[in-house]
């Protein structure tokens, strides 16, 4: 393992240092511009084997637990923009973590990467404010584009499940829907935007068609989430739902 672990560090590929049940990976060249990714998951193999991938794809690891209230505990201190959550963890239920990695760090974005994929797991997760949620059946490439995306604040779901979260936000919302007069108003362009964001439309979806660049896309949807005090694009799916912006 030590040679393994030499090996990575002379192709500058790898970095590990332990701290207790903690491990930090972390690539030598240009680390502060790197995504900093969190993994939680309670099975030792498969958290190693996601974290390598993710640090030989050029993420920043920044750690690697396999308890919820350790990921709690540290993720104000070492910052990740995004967090891989498995949902069934020994200490707390995902959703617990969900809420507790928010509550600390309110801009981090949290992809759930689960063996399951049964609708309430999947609702009662993203409910709770996670971005996107996977399957662990997912091919590596699949995922690894997936946590790029989720720190883009795109909502990614394993084919099948967009659908079953969009269908779930349309059966809650309100059926009278009246407008609220002190509701804060956007531009033509802003609610243009948000009409496709909550149909499942893709950034890069939204920037072809309405032909504009990926970073003015995201710009509007940051400018949105501003104005009406949300966190993020699933909060704006279920605003722009209520109101009946998705039809």
């Amino acid at each position: 393992m030590r040679r393994r672990h030499r090996k990575l560090r002379d192709h500058g590929r790898e970095r590990v240092r332990r701290r207790g049940k903690i491990k930090v990976y972390g690539a030598g060249v240009d680390e502060a511009a790197k995504l900093r990714v969190m993994v939680v998951d309670d099975h030792p193999m498969w958290r190693e084997g996601v974290a390598r991938d993710l640090a030989e794809a050029g993420y920043e690891v920044v750690a690697a637990v396999g308890e919820g209230a350790q990921a709690v505990r540290i993720a104000g201190s070492v910052r990740p923009a995004v967090v891989v959550l498995d949902l069934q963890l020994p200490d707390r239920s995902g959703v617990e973590v969900i809420q507790g990695l928010l509550a600390s760090c309110p801009d981090v974005r949290i992809l759930m990467l689960s063996a399951s994929g049964e609708q309430q797991d999947v609702l009662d997760a993203v409910k709770a404010g996670a971005t996107g949620y996977l399957v662990k059946s997912a091919a590596r490439e699949e995922f690894l584009a997936a946590v790029r995306r989720t720190a883009e604040g795109d909502p990614v779901f394993t084919p099948g499940l967009a659908g079953l979260v969009l269908g779930e936000f349309r059966r809650l919302a309100t059926v009278t829907r009246a407008e609220d007069p002190d509701a804060p108003r956007l531009t033509e362009r802003e609610t243009e935007v948000l009409r496709l964001v909550a149909k499942g439309v893709t950034y890069k979806e939204i920037a072809e068609r309405l032909v504009l660049s990926h970073r003015t896309v995201q710009n509007h949807v940051q400018n949105t989430l501003g104005k009406l005090q949300l966190h993020s694009r699933v909060d704006l799916v279920r605003y722009a739902i209520e109101r009946g912006l998705d039809e």
